[in-house]
């Protein structure tokens, strides 16, 4: 089999490509490597599934949301499936640009909505995310959710994302999957993500900006889960049965939470990377930033009946994962 995955260079690209390839599929990965974070750490990791898949792995650099490059470069390539997690990634950069995230997030995503309708993909796999809960207040946060009032720009455009493949589910019988991620974290992660941030700052005996005054709470998703989850999606289409899925749809369309079923405060995340650096942070405590939500929680109960997925991963391990891959990285 044959996987076309976006945002191969990305943090769950690059793993959801290594799971891929290591069971023995191909992988065609398209990626255009933007500077939106350091562009010497996605080399690394497409050099990491170079050196270890060889040619099993083809790399395409071009812009999904450029729909003429697009096709031209795919015309010569055959895939059986799509598992598309390219995007303008960041709650808070989409407030300063947001016209990256028209682009790439809505512009790109029907693209590939038209790359798979015209390919006659057996499934599309997409990445939403925990980000169109908005502002809801009722945990944990569940698929059959109304999901109507997004605090950032970048929730918005996933939460359109999941209206468009809705429509292509509905109108061409296209089968579709959308992925709720929740704070996903581990080795290869992004470098605009809290525990990158403050693992670097502890490091560097600098202090921590820990926003919402410290009062937050997020469901921390290994990234290990994630990818057995994306995996587990990709192998399992939803039906066309006219039967209603997880999200509401009787068309192939499916929605799905992927978190760690798990809600952990600020500061135990925090303390975990203390214990995993060997020093105490210094912490500076800032206001709640425009965009952001104080508590994620995700209610996986869907995904665990249609899949079996259960994550394995709780952050006690995770956090200190990532640290000793940080340190190996960086030498530090």
């Amino acid at each position: 089999m044959t996987t076309l995955i976006t945002g191969v260079a990305g943090f769950i690209g690059m793993h959801t490509a290594e799971r891929m390839l290591a069971r023995g599929d191909a992988v065609i990965g398209i990626d255009i490597v933007n500077d939106y974070y350091s562009l010497q750490l996605k080399e690394d990791r497409l050099a990491r599934l170079e050196h270890k898949f060889g040619d099993r792995f083809t790399l395409l650099r071009v812009d999904f949301a450029d729909m003429a490059a697009l096709n031209a470069t795919l015309a010569d390539h055959d895939f059986d499936r799509i598992i598309h997690l390219g995007a303008q990634a960041g709650v808070r950069y989409s407030i300063e640009n947001p016209h990256a995230y028209v682009q790439s997030n809505l512009v790109g995503h029907l693209n590939l909505l038209e790359v798979a309708r015209h390919h006659k993909v057996a499934h599309m796999v997409y990445a939403s995310s925990s980000s169109v809960y908005g502002g809801n207040t009722t945990l944990p946060f569940r698929v059959e959710d109304r999901v109507d009032h997004p605090l950032s720009l970048y929730a918005a455009t996933k939460k359109a994302d999941e209206l468009m493949s809705e429509t292509y589910a509905h109108l061409y019988r296209l089968p579709l999957t959308g992925l709720r991620f929740f704070t996903v974290y581990g080795p290869w992660g992004r470098p605009d993500m809290a525990m990158w941030i403050f693992t670097k700052a502890i490091f560097a005996g600098e202090p921590i900006p820990v926003f919402g005054e410290g009062e937050m709470e997020r469901d921390f998703t290994y990234i290990d889960d994630i990818v057995t989850g994306i995996v587990a999606c990709h192998d399992n289409p939803p039906p066309d049965d006219n039967e209603e899925k997880a999200g509401g749809s009787r068309a192939p369309h499916r929605l799905y939470n992927i978190g760690n079923n798990n809600s952990e405060h600020l500061g135990r995340m925090i303390g975990l990377l203390e214990q995993a650096c060997g020093r105490k942070a210094a912490k500076t405590y800032l206001p709640m930033q425009p965009g952001d939500v104080r508590q994620t929680y995700a209610d996986i109960t869907a995904i665990q009946r249609d899949l079996g997925f259960t994550p394995t991963t709780p952050i006690d391990r995770g956090v200190p994962a990532f640290v000793e891959w940080y340190r190996t990285y960086h030498g530090v």
